[in-house]
């Protein structure tokens, strides 16, 4: 007879739309209120309704520009386990972690700006531009507990309330 596992299950209590907000600081604001009238809020989510992904360009990636990118990362990596790396000595340890701290920067450099020349002309110029990516909704919704719903509610219709005008 083998042995079975029982997971308990713990069903995430219910929640209700208290205040809707066109953005994430607006929302973020009125769970900073409740926080600030003594609303228990970790009872309380912020959730962002109509996800989009979006890609903020930056602009135009040369081979300089990755190589610069690379070697900038390259170098504080090596400078890190450098520093690292030099504390293990034990008969002066400040001045080796200094040294091994400068050699790593300056190794790091190098191979971070190679690995960006090789990573960038890898790609045969189809992506030559610099870009931050993110996500969007168009709306954020507080969410309160159900037991809790109808406090949240009436703290955030109050008067000195976010977004109330």
């Amino acid at each position: 007879m083998t042995p079975t596992l029982e997971t308990p299950t713990t069903a995430a209590p219910a929640q209700r739309a208290v205040a809707a907000y066109p953005s994430y600081t607006a929302a973020e604001q009125a769970v900073d209120y409740l926080s600030d009238q003594q609303f228990p809020v970790e009872h309380v989510a912020i959730v962002g309704r109509g996800l989009h992904s979006y890609e903020q360009v930056t602009g135009r990636l040369t081979l300089a520009k990755a190589a610069a990118y690379n070697a900038i990362g390259g170098a504080v990596l090596g400078a890190l386990f450098g520093w690292i790396l030099g504390l293990f000595n034990l008969i002066n340890p400040l001045v080796s972690a200094l040294l091994l701290a400068v050699n790593g920067t300056i190794i790091g450099a190098v191979l971070g700006a190679l690995l960006g020349l090789a990573a960038h002309t890898l790609t045969g110029g189809r992506r030559d531009f610099a870009s931050i990516s993110g996500m969007r909704a168009d709306s954020y919704e507080v969410l309160v507990d159900e037991t809790h719903a109808e406090h949240a509610a009436h703290l955030l219709a109050g008067p000195g309330a976010p977004g109330r005008s």
